[in-house]
This record gives C-alpha cells, structure tokens and sequence, in this order.
C-alpha cells in the first residue's frame, strides 16, 4: 500500500462581507414589517410575532462576527433575503464548478502539479445545485484532469470523507494524484428569515491535493498517518428538499424543511462528545494521545462545540494556536471549515509535528485525519 500525502491546498473567497450589524439590521426588518402586516392575526394569537435578532445575540450563540457569500445585496433585501444566483445556460461553466474550479488551481499550484496529471477529481459538501451531470466531473473538463470524477455527499463531514476517499485510491494505487474540491454555496440553502440560524452560514470554495508521490515542488507536505470515519443516523440536522417534491401533495404550507433545519442543543450534546472519543480513539490506534499533537483543525461550526471537544481531549482550554478558529470570519462553511483552517494555519508547524483535522455534522458523520509534517 502507497504512503499519502497532502501536497497542496486552496481557498476561494467570495469577494462579499456581511457583518453581523448588516445582518441584524436586515432580519429585523423583515420582522418589523412581518409583525405590523400581521398585526391582527397576532393580537388574536393566531399568529406568533417575530422576534429581532442582535450582534450580541449571534456572537453568544456562534463566535461567528461575519461571513462570505456569493451575492450580498439578495440576502440583506427585507423583501428577498436569499442569495441571487443566475441560471447559466448549459455550455456555460456552472457556478459550484467555477469556484471550486479556482481553489482547485490553487491546490494544484500550491503542489507543484498540472490538472493533467491530476487522475481522480472529487467534489465534496453539503449540497449540489444539480444531480447530474456531476460537478466533479464538469471541473474535471474545467481544468483539464484525466481519470474520472464522481460527486459525494455527508453533510458536513463531506471534506474529510473525500479525502478518506482520495487517500484510499491513491494507497491502492487506483489513482496517483487526486483532487478533492469543496464548493459550499451554503447561502443557498440558509433560511435567513429565522432568528435562530439566520447568521450560521457564509460561502467558500476550497481544494486538497492528495498523491503518493510528491512532485518536490509543493511549498508543503503532510502524510496521512490514517482515516477514520464514522455515521449514526440522526434527524437532527436536516435538509429534506430533493427531486421527489414536485411529487408531494398540493397545498402544503409548510416549506421549511426543504432548508437547513437543526435543533441546535439536541446536536451539541450528542455531537460533541461523539467527536472528542472518536479522535481520541483515532489517536490511540496510531500510539498517539491528545497531548501529543500540535494542532487540532476542526469542524468551524459553533465556538462552543470546539471548545468543549478541545477540553474533553486536553483537559483545558485549547489555546488558539492548538485549536486554530477561522469562523468569526468566515461563518459555518459546512464541510470547508477543517480545511479552511488546516489551509491558514499549518506553516508554522516544524517537520515531526502532528495534528488532526476532523470534521463533524448530519448524518451524524464524522471524519478525521492524522497528519505528521515531512
């Protein structure tokens, strides 16, 4: 079986900011003018009225103090307040293919590689604008790969299941050079008319480059010492939207299923401590304890689940260069956020040092990996 390596990585993003301020000002008005249109039918208790959200509210909940998205001016529009995404005709580039198709060349410049030797392409995240022809395989065009491409889909766990994937062909020698791409548009899929997660999502792009035999010209260079992967299911996090909701029956008044939709405590006392044993596991099936690695590069979610993953591992607090935090800028970036933050903070590691990215959410899934610097 081939030694893997992670040779290169990228990030694409979005040229927009939404502050948390921008984002309080637009959700309350849209409660403002829901309560006054309602008025009567609240007064008569038929209807609940809408409650404003605060910065101080999303920083308590989150960490989060702003995101990235595609379009801005859609999702802060009172009367719209979703992204605003033109359908391409069939011979254009796909938007989910355009970007990923950015953080890709990233990656593979960051590796030293050309697309044609790239011999398997794998888009991973949370959700896809079409059900085929796959987008793995439209970037896979894009850029110029050879081999084959497939979609693949665990939530937020998506990133770190690819590159299992990808590390899994390049060891048994399926494939030599694989490209793992993350384009999250998950401002598609947020409700931004609820209160209570109206703030958790931004967008992003990002790409890992995993091969067996680095070229030498990578700036880096991280072996995968081992994956590991775990699912139990859960309706807790969910997205029922799909190809069979035309086939539902009529009059339904009730779409806010087909967004993200979570019951955010129930997640956090389950999730948690299922991440904290699961690396801690990982860890000991490689003679390994917490206290050993470096670097923790996890699921950029919530604040508070990473500090209590962290202190379950450590015993402590987690400094922030031990346990690296990039959501206070960029938001829940669903299956991007381990890899957004493996991507800014790895430089300064020596080679020897080890650390874990670990990525956890719907399904339930979690993924993680142990890396040693070369």
């Amino acid at each position: 079986m081939n030694k893997t390596y992670i040779t290169g990585t990228g990030v694409w993003t979005p040229p927009n900011v939404i502050t948390n301020e921008e984002l309080v000002v637009s959700l309350n008005e849209y409660v403002r003018r829901f309560n006054a249109r309602n008025s009567a039918a609240i007064e008569k208790g038929e209807i609940v009225a809408l409650q404003p959200s605060s910065v101080e509210f999303i920083e308590k909940a989150s960490g989060i103090k702003q995101r990235y998205v595609i379009d801005k001016e859609g999702v802060l529009d009172p009367d719209r307040m979703f992204p605003r995404i033109a359908a391409r005709s069939n011979d254009k580039i796909s938007v989910m293919a355009e970007i990923g198709a950015l953080a890709g060349q990233q990656a593979l410049d960051a590796a030293g590689r050309s697309a044609a030797e790239v011999d398997l392409v794998i888009a991973a995240c949370a959700n896809f604008q079409r059900p085929y022809p796959a987008i793995a395989i439209e970037i896979q065009h894009a850029l110029g790969c050879g081999g084959y491409g497939y979609d693949m889909n665990v939530a937020c766990s998506s990133g770190t299941f690819g590159i299992e994937q990808a590390a899994n062909a390049v060891r048994s020698g399926q494939a030599r050079c694989a490209l793992v791409l993350g384009p999250e548009i998950c401002s598609g899929h947020l409700e931004w008319r609820d209160r209570d997660c109206h703030f958790i999502f931004g967008d992003v792009a990002t790409a890992v480059v995993v091969e067996a035999e680095p070229s030498g010209k990578q700036a880096r260079l991280w072996e995968i010492l081992g994956s590991k992967a775990v699912t139990s299911f859960s309706s807790n996090i969910r997205n029922n939207s799909g190809f069979l909701d035309r086939c539902e029956e009529t009059g339904r008044s009730d779409q806010r299923d087909k967004l993200f939709v979570q019951e955010g405590r129930k997640v956090f006392k389950e999730v948690c401590p299922m991440a904290a044993t699961h690396i801690s596991d990982h860890l000991a099936q490689h003679g390994l304890k917490p206290a050993d690695v470096q670097r923790f590069w996890l699921h950029q979610a919530n604040l508070a689940m990473n500090q209590f993953i962290s202190r379950r591992l450590l015993g402590r607090d987690a400094t922030r260069e031990e346990a690296p935090v990039v959501l206070d800028q960029y938001a829940n970036t669903a299956s991007a956020g381990s890899i957004i933050a493996f991507h800014q903070h790895q430089a300064d590691l020596a080679p020897g040092a080890t650390g874990v990215m670990c990525s956890f959410g719907a399904g339930y899934s979690i993924g993680s990996h142990v890396l040693q610097r070369v």
